[in-house]
């Protein structure tokens, strides 16, 4: 898209929906934001082979800024992930091997060609920091890059205070000297000024604005977003299954659709400012009301999201499957098969994918929250009868999950 000097400035864009935690140099960039189109980057490690909903948040960001007129870069962390990023954590991310995150990278290019575009004036593109990374000589890295740090203000980051109790490696306190230097090839080669993340990236990204303006004698920007968490200050985009992941192979569309209707009703509308494009107006007509029609709300922000990651086909579907599920309707509600010989309740819950394990189908049984063909099951041993295996069954966990379930 063109930028429009006269269009709304998108720091206001990203403010008013609830995105921005920190800056540098506000006034100076809300103003630069607001005069030219401005290329800007955020990174991404590899470290599986899909993304998830902790990075759907800032591809939205890319494509808030896109649609301004500014210039995306999306950058793999193929280097960086040989190494693993202490933020955020207690505990050291294990090393990956170089085909490990090549094929990852793949996957998420093909994963981001919907969210932003790679065509037009301010096409986006991707890069891969391995390429300047894995090739460089330690000696002039260390004396060109590592001169300009102080260990001491660096051991004040959050990044590194949570692991200095249990042991921060001299490998992990490289990577904010490598996050910095990723932001200066990026400045240096196609005149990227501003770095976007997670506010547990503050650290890291002002490093690397204060290594161009040292460096380069130039200026330099960093914006940190709020990290997408529930009221209760835990990271959404986690169930009893694992992370909710952006490929159907991981997370079906219903599982996906599913997530987002069950969110709490004091996060719906954080949710919808932070992962949808609808207006704020709109926005407030759907939280209007607090009471059993914020579930109106909740269909329809999970349908605005299916239908952002999976397409509108498979929205559509999820969202009649999970209405058939609320009203009981078998034939429409989600389709599990299990093998032949598996009979008893917990196998069962298992094996649909119901409960991650044995210990948690038997917790979910003791709690009350299983019923076959609406028969609460009471004991550990349940089984299904033969009839029930020839014919199939429906399956209830708690008060929204609802399964037709048949032998393979």
């Amino acid at each position: 898209m063109k930028f429009d000097k006269n269009a709304k400035n998108i720091l206001d864009t990203l403010r008013e929906r609830g995105f921005v935690k920190q800056t540098v140099y506000e006034e100076d960039l809300y103003k630069l934001l607001g005069s030219e189109s401005v290329t800007f980057y955020i990174g991404f490690d590899p470290t599986a082979d899909s993304l998830h909903v902790g990075h759907f948040m800032q591809l939205i960001v890319m494509r808030h800024m896109q649609q301004a007129g500014h210039r995306p870069i999306v950058l793999i962390g193929g280097g960086t992930a040989m190494i693993g990023d202490p933020s955020g954590r207690s505990d050291m991310r294990s090393m990956m091997t170089k085909e490990t995150i090549r094929h990852n990278v793949e996957c998420f290019k093909t994963q981001m060609s919907k969210f932003i575009s790679f065509e037009g004036e301010n096409a986006a593109i991707i890069v891969d920091n391995g390429d300047w990374l894995l090739d460089l000589n330690y000696v002039e890295f260390i004396r060109d890059i590592g001169s300009t740090f102080s260990v001491n203000r660096m051991l004040t980051a959050e990044c590194f205070k949570a692991r200095m109790e249990k042991g921060l490696s001299f490998l992990e306190f490289n990577y904010m000297l490598m996050q910095a230097y990723d932001y200066l090839v990026l400045h240096q080669k196609y005149g990227c000024v501003l770095e976007c993340g997670g506010d547990d990236q503050w650290s890291n990204i002002l490093a690397g604005a204060d290594l161009i303006r040292r460096k380069e004698q130039k200026d330099a920007y960093a914006v940190t977003f709020t990290l997408l968490t529930t009221s209760d200050g835990k990271k959404m985009g986690k169930t009893q299954k694992g992370a909710v992941w952006l490929d159907e192979s991981k997370t079906s569309p219903y599982d996906f659709y599913q997530y987002w209707r069950n969110v709490a009703d004091e996060d719906v509308e954080k949710c919808f400012k932070l992962l949808t494009f609808l207006s704020l107006e709109e926005i407030s007509e759907l939280v209007e009301y607090k009471d059993q029609r914020i579930n109106n709300a909740k269909e329809r922000l999970a349908y605005e999201l299916t239908k952002m990651v999976h397409g509108e086909v498979a929205a559509i579907d999820s969202e009649a499957k999970a209405k058939a599920a609320f009203s009981g309707d078998a034939d429409n509600m989600p389709q599990k098969e299990i093998q032949k010989g598996v009979s008893t309740v917990c196998d069962i819950l298992v094996e649909i994918g119901a409960a991650p394990s044995k210990g948690e189908a038997k917790r979910l049984i003791q709690g009350g929250g299983i019923r076959i063909d609406d028969i609460k099951i009471e004991g550990f041993d349940a089984t299904v009868s033969d009839s029930q295996l020839a014919n199939g069954f429906v399956l209830q966990k708690g008060k929204k999950n609802f399964f037709k379930v048949t032998v393979a």
